[in-house]
């Protein structure tokens, strides 16, 4: 049976890495640290507690979880946030698809410098918004000069950045920000997921002095919450308005706001395991260029090492020896290049030995 699905998508591939549990997941930039026993207790009581009117449909407007999350963005950018000026969704994957419903479509185009996240040019694709990707310095790096171009000449109605940058963990300059938002007639995006590894000031600062500047964050990295899907964004209360427009009704679950909740309340514990992930980051930046690799200078919590000849056998090889990690080597930009995410100490031990073992045979 032929199904009449959309031209622009004939063809196409869904977005995804492989999920096999019995192997070491390196491969999707997760927080290895599981959460504690007494947040564990504390969210099964939250949703004991908010299981008990699933009868009724949840907050709309999530304000409560607005309210921490805008919270927790002042106390960590020392920038004051109203509620009004945080949004909440399914992970930042939806909040980015709302901004590209909200201010994309037809007739109207989105402008990403690659490599990038890989979901930016899908999200535009699904919102029938046409998609430019303008190629990094070799580096991976991005010049005020190369970004202020782009938009000059694709006039874009979205612009995304992101610091650091997945998937070479490379910090965009808010400098760049500053330029791209002062030359953009349309929507800014910062996409700040890997924000509370780095050591960079965040775009949000620049939120007063620039209102078409759109921040999102979410909660599956630093917090250890990818199995939450919370994602959110800064900007101003008009911006926010926007996307209520095209966000689904009730799309934030009642279980899924009093989780985040707990997570929230559990700052300090969560993003306790930032420093120990850090440091198994640094202790791969500088073991593998002791193997004659080379490794993209990062603020994530991952790093781009390579580059191979055949990076699809390294890739194998690693999995044969009971390691994940990720082949990015069909993505623009990235051909030969392999990521890998920081891990426990155990596990970064184990890669660190799968990696010299692989390298030794070929």
């Amino acid at each position: 049976m032929s199904l009449p699905v959309r031209d622009d998508l004939v063809g196409q591939q869904p977005y995804g890495a492989p999920q096999l549990p019995e192997a070491i997941q390196l491969n999707v930039n997760e927080n290895p640290f599981p959460p504690s026993a007494s947040f564990v207790a504390d969210l099964a009581a939250a949703v004991g507690e908010a299981a008990a009117s699933l009868n009724r449909y949840p907050d709309r407007e999530a304000l409560g979880l607005r309210f921490d999350l805008a919270s927790y963005l002042t106390r960590v950018t020392g920038v004051a946030l109203t509620v009004e000026q945080v949004w909440a969704a399914n992970g930042s994957n939806e909040v980015l698809q709302q901004v590209c419903q909200a201010f994309g479509g037809p007739g109207r185009v989105a402008l990403g410098f690659e490599p990038s996240y890989p979901m930016h040019p899908l999200l535009a694709r699904g919102t029938n918004t046409g998609w430019f990707g303008v190629p990094r310095a070799a580096d991976f790096s991005l010049s005020v000069d190369a970004a202020i171009a782009a938009v000059r000449e694709h006039q874009p109605a979205i612009t995304f950045l992101t610091t650091p940058n997945n998937p070479t963990g490379t910090v965009t300059g808010l400098d760049v920000v500053k330029a791209v938002c002062g030359e953009s007639q349309g929507v800014v995006v910062v996409d700040e997921a890997y924000a509370e590894f780095g050591t960079s000031v965040s775009a949000v600062t620049l939120l007063a002095a620039h209102p078409r500047l759109l921040v999102s964050r979410t909660m599956s990295k630093a917090f250890a919450g990818a199995g939450l899907r919370l994602g959110y964004l800064a900007a101003s209360a008009e911006a926010v308005d926007a996307l209520r427009l095209v966000r689904l009704p009730y799309h934030l679950s009642t279980l899924t706001q009093a989780a985040a909740r707990v997570a929230l309340a559990h700052t300090d514990e969560l993003l306790g395991t930032v420093e120990a992930v850090k440091a198994q980051r640094d202790r791969m930046l500088a073991a593998l260029p002791a193997l004659g690799l080379s490794v993209v200078p990062t603020e994530a919590n991952f790093l781009l090492f390579g580059p191979f000849p055949s990076p699809g056998q390294v890739w194998q090889a690693l999995l044969d020896r009971g390691v994940l990690v990720r082949d990015l080597s069909s993505a623009p930009g990235l051909s030969g290049w392999l990521r890998v995410n920081a891990g426990t100490e155990p596990e970064t031990t184990a890669f660190l030995a799968a990696l010299a073992a692989v390298l030794a045979d070929r």
